[in-house]
């Protein structure tokens, strides 16, 4: 037990199933002259603002979250941190998409009917994002434009706990994700139990961890395995939707195909010449609701900008306190055995 009694207010969203709660009163300002700086500070001196609004009692193992902030970057409306139960993403997708129908709502961002153009300052770097608003009516689709993203390294080998070497192709969707099909592992994305998949992934995200050094290109704070997605073996670009399984941070699990992950699929396809510009791609997750993703362009690099589409929607709107003397006022994650420590 720590600190004094707190009161935070909140906002919560999900899109395709996946929580989005966003911070609207009770976290402090946060110091630095970047969102990269300011993240770090969220890391090193706030940390508890996190565990207060993700884990439990007052969240889950499986919640995520949004920690609004002053934008630095000019041309950008509003800068976020993405929060989960291990730390801080640096980019996310589905929490994009139902941060641009809230923006809208509360007046952060001016509708301009048919479509509401504004950017968004994320971790790793500002994207542009579009939302169907018209005249009259409910707000609609929700689209945004990647970050540059990109395939590689490929085909890096792993050892795993009861699979032996797997290999598994590595790519920066904003975040970097090991992806490996399912029947690599002995798996079937679709039959074979959830909890086994789960498990799977987080091998996967523990063993890369450990196994690989990952480097991004331009920012010593972006080069970390942020997560693991098991796909099925439909193609990226084939008439139906391909499913996925992401697993991340902590090992919790997406609902959604994950945003930033079909960036980095999208990516991964592109390199391996079965999916080119302007073809779509319907990928849906847990909940089996599909986001669209489409390859908008490709630099001369080979970088691509993916255009990722989704719906967001509420689930509430409330209050929490965390009193000075509750015995797990910052916060806890149920332990794998009894026999080990709440953390």
């Amino acid at each position: 037990m720590t600190g004094a009694a707190r009161h935070y207010r909140y906002t919560d969203l999900h899109a395709a199933g996946e929580p989005v709660r966003i911070v609207t009163d009770g976290a402090p300002d946060l110091a630095g002259a970047t969102l990269l700086e300011k993240r770090r500070d969220a890391m090193t001196r706030h940390d508890i603002v996190r565990r207060h609004l993700m884990l439990e009692p007052r969240g889950h193992a499986d919640m995520y979250g949004v920690w609004p902030t002053p934008a630095d970057h000019p041309d950008c409306a509003l800068a976020v941190l993405f929060m989960h139960n291990e730390g801080y993403s640096t980019m996310c997708g589905h929490a994009t998409i139902a941060l641009g129908r809230w923006m809208i709502d509360t007046g952060i961002v001016t509708p301009t009917p048919p479509v509401t153009h504004f950017n968004l300052q994320c971790p790793c770097g500002p994207v542009a994002v579009r939302v169907d608003t018209p005249a009259t009516g409910p707000i609609g689709a929700v689209s945004f434009d990647s970050v540059p993203v990109f395939a590689g390294p490929l085909a890096q080998t792993l050892t795993l706990p009861g699979h032996g070497v797997v290999s598994v192709d590595i790519a920066y969707g904003g975040a970097y994700y090991a992806i490996v099909p399912a029947r690599r592992l002995g798996l079937d994305l679709a039959t074979t139990p959830t909890e086994s998949l789960v498990q799977a992934g987080r091998d996967i995200i523990r063993a890369g961890r450990e196994q690989l050094v990952i480097q991004h290109p331009d920012a010593a704070d972006l080069g970390f395995l942020y997560g693991c997605i098991v796909t099925d073996d439909r193609l990226p670009g084939e008439s139906s939707a391909t499913r996925n399984l992401c697993i991340f941070g902590g090992g919790q699990v997406d609902r959604s195909a994950t945003g930033s992950g079909i960036a980095a699929r999208l990516a991964l396809a592109h390199q391996q010449g079965l999916i080119g510009p302007g073809q779509a791609c319907d990928v849906a997750g847990l909940s089996g609701i599909a986001f669209r993703g489409v390859i908008r362009d490709v630099d001369s690099d080979g970088r691509l900008i993916v255009t990722v589409t989704g719906t967001g929607h509420y689930s509430g709107h409330g209050s929490f306190e965390v009193e000075t003397d509750d015995p797990l006022h910052d916060g806890f994650e149920v332990p794998a055995r009894l026999a080990d420590p709440a953390s």
